[in-house]
């Protein structure tokens, strides 16, 4: 006979097949991986077959009936009472997820999964030529694909809802929009405040010799330093960073390396090391189940910006790591005081690249995309005209044009991976990054002291408590305000770049 606290025998069977799920998606995970970092050229058009059986499997699994009978059964079990427990709320997401994956035709997941594989290895080529004629058809019919998606799926407002709701989870357009938009004006200013102040550092600093080598010693060194497991991952080269996890213990993560540019490749690795040790401190017996995966998108970038940003770029982790880094630099830095190499690695001004740009302008790249990605999939911009739209919104925006399509509209992999939906939550995660960081300095101390003494093990530990212990359990405002004690906010980010980059431009 089961007690009332025990869970009814389907939940064990729910959870069965859920990590039979996790065991095929985690596969797919090892191909795609592969794909991105060590694929033969020739491989590409079998790798996307591979690539599109796996989504077939994992949707079958994901919308089998016996899933769904387990769903009602549970739905009306008094362990559901409390939805920000393990059982009650795996029980909760597991229905949220098959609400949304029922929806979806299996044609349509399998021929995304193709086109999306295809499409990013085109990316790769097309990048390398600088040929955005090259993958404009491939980007056509991934938009056509993803705006099916969004059909099938059903929104309130716009199509865009449906899809940012799979990275941000319960996120709506317009409440993004009028986030990104308040924080758009109150970066401005700041931004002009610092061009007008006569003061820029030197930025050729950055741009000396670094041997890849040395660069990839040193960023291993201080990516283990700060907490990210290389018994439990790996650090890999690849076109555009990410990170992934093909198992509960074997997380991956890359970066790439620019021997004229110190910060492409170090904080590249920071950023990717502290989506990995949000990873590799999930709960590893939940793995496959909703409590052992990731809140959002939101939540995840703001482990990768807070480690890369708050930490990484700060005057005290610097105190810690300048030494070894001009025993790893000699020749480009044995010249250089601390404080111009602090500086330099926070000089504000705008850029063309994403993903090297300074804290002050990052979010304004991320709005870019986010209003071109609302405006391809409700159909107002075309494919054919978004190099142009792109230089246009870049001109306005930040005032600068790309010379190339390799600097402009072809530098990410987001659209090739079909991942639309997904560049907003950058800007989420600098937002939670903040919050969560001033939440950890109320509660830790002093952490410059500690970074400055090499101590990173403290802050680590307490996101592993405070917020990657819960997985799914919570949304992203629920979670941001269970941990700080107030719903998300911009004034955490300003502030913290206002500290820190007044004494820099003499504001």
């Amino acid at each position: 006979m089961t007690s009332s606290t025990s869970p009814p025998p389907a939940y064990d069977h729910l959870c069965s097949h859920l990590k039979k799920i996790a065991i095929v998606q985690s596969t797919a995970a090892l191909l795609e991986w592969d794909q991105q970092t060590k694929l033969p050229r020739g491989a590409g058009a079998y790798r996307s077959e591979q690539i599109t059986f796996f989504a077939g499997e994992v949707h079958r699994l994901r919308t089998s009936p016996q899933l769904s009978q387990w769903i009602e059964e549970l739905s009306d079990s008094q362990q559901t009472a409390d939805p920000h427990s393990v059982i009650g709320g795996t029980i909760a997401q597991v229905k949220r997820d098959y609400d949304r994956q029922i929806k979806l035709p299996a044609a349509l997941v399998e021929e995304l999964a193709r086109a999306c594989s295809k499409g990013h290895q085109i990316w790769v080529d097309a990048r390398r030529n600088n040929d955005w004629a090259q993958f404009a058809p491939a980007l056509k019919t991934i938009i056509q694909l993803k705006q099916e998606q969004a059909d099938a799926i059903g929104f309130a407002d716009c199509r865009y809802d449906a899809l940012l709701d799979e990275f941000e989870p319960g996120a709506q357009t317009a409440e993004v929009a009028q986030i990104l938009e308040d924080l758009r004006c109150a970066l401005v200013p700041l931004v002009k405040s610092i061009q007008s102040s006569g003061v820029q550092p030197p930025e050729n600093i950055l741009n000396r010799t670094y041997p890849i080598d040395a660069q990839k010693r040193f960023a291993k060194h201080a990516s283990a330093k700060i907490g990210f497991d290389y018994d439990r991952g790996r650090l890999d080269v690849t076109h555009h960073p990410f990170c992934t996890e093909v198992g509960p213990n074997d997380c991956r993560i890359t970066t790439r390396y620019d021997e004229t540019f110190f910060s492409s490749a170090f904080f590249g690795t920071l950023h990717e090391a502290g989506h990995g040790i949000y990873e590799q401190g999930l709960p590893v017996e939940q793995y496959g189940l909703p409590a052992g995966q990731y809140c959002s998108l939101g939540i995840h970038e703001s482990q990768s910006r807070l480690w890369e940003n708050l930490v990484g770029r700060s005057k005290s982790f610097w105190e810690h790591f300048y030494q070894p880094a001009v025993e790893h630099f000699p020749a480009a830095l044995a010249d250089v005081p601390m404080e111009q190499f602090y500086a330099a690695v926070n000089r504000v001004t705008p850029s063309l690249i994403r993903v090297e740009a300074d804290e002050a302008t990052y979010n304004l790249h991320i709005i870019i995309r986010f209003q071109l990605e609302q405006e391809l999939i409700q159909g107002t911009l075309s494919v054919d005209d978004l190099p142009q739209a792109w230089n246009d919104k870049y001109r306005e925006s930040l005032g600068v044009v790309a010379p190339d399509n390799v600097d402009g509209v072809l530098q990410d992999v987001h659209w090739s991976a079909g991942l639309i939906g997904y560049f907003p939550t950058y800007s989420l995660g600098n937002l939670y990054a903040s919050q969560l960081f001033d939440a950890a300095s109320r509660q830790l101390g002093d952490l410059n002291q500690q970074f400055a003494q090499g101590e990173f093990n403290t802050l680590k530990d307490w996101l592993n408590t405070q917020v990657h212990q819960y997985g799914r359990r919570y949304s992203s405002n629920q979670l941001c305000e269970k941990v700080t004690g107030a719903t998300l906010s911009q004034n955490h980010l300003m502030s913290h770049l206002r500290e820190k980059l007044s004494p820099i431009y003499n504001l």
